[in-house]
């Protein structure tokens, strides 16, 4: 099938942060009564926004998640981004190559807040690939894994979400994307980091990419 569009998730896919992220998160978690592993962050906050898990977090830590608290892992966490992060492997020339290979028709749509998201591909160089075509699922009605990001990025760019491809890394985002009605590839990096090939292909996804260097050459094909 030949794709009109490409919708990428951001962290994860393009920019290498779940690590950096989920360090910061488990520590403020632990710092505040919930003695929660790396792991099990891990595998409770991928692919969704920490404000989904309001109740599961007061109920382990047993006071409000408050918007000061919010606040300081916002300051926590961008700061740790700022002197970490770095693109995904041959993320940032595959963005380069289908966004000529699709004159331009290629966006981010993420479940995380947008200053996050703009302020990683600006560090990455892949700010000007997504100008104006960045979308967040803290400004939709639902986050990950409901489909609104995805519809929302989709109808800006004027393509029926069935034409379009959507790459993510997470069972919540690819759900999200399957939701909307678009063809979903996973990405699953070799050694696998947060979710397995069988846990994406069990989700749903079309096929498995290894690496993000082979997505020119399978869109032309």
């Amino acid at each position: 099938m030949q794709f009109d569009a490409i919708l990428f998730d951001c962290d994860g896919v393009l920019v290498d942060s779940e690590t950096i992220t989920n360090t910061v998160l488990c520590t403020m978690l632990n710092e505040s009564g919930w003695p929660i592993s790396a792991e099990e962050c891990m595998r409770t906050f991928i692919g969704r926004t920490v404000r989904s898990e309001t109740a599961r977090i007061e109920s382990h830590t047993g006071r409000p998640l408050t918007d000061e608290w919010m606040a300081a892992f916002y300051a926590r966490r961008n700061d740790q981004l700022r002197a970490q992060l770095v693109a995904i492997d041959g993320a940032l020339a595959a963005v380069q190559a289908v966004h000529a290979q699709l004159d331009g028709r290629i966006a981010v749509a993420s479940g995380a807040d947008r200053f996050k998201v703009e302020m990683q591909l600006t560090q990455v160089g892949m700010a000007p690939y997504f100008a104006g075509r960045v979308f967040s699922g803290h400004e939709t009605p639902r986050s990950k894994p409901f489909p609104d990001v995805y519809l929302a990025a989709a109808a800006a760019l004027g393509i029926a979400p069935e034409r379009c491809l959507v790459i993510e890394d997470s069972v919540p985002g690819i759900q999200a994307g399957l939701a909307a009605g678009a063809t979903v590839w996973g990405y699953c990096p070799d050694p696998v980091l947060f979710a397995t090939p069988q846990m994406l292909q069990d989700a749903g996804v079309a096929r498995i990419m290894r690496s993000m260097s082979e997505l020119p050459a399978l869109l032309a094909a």
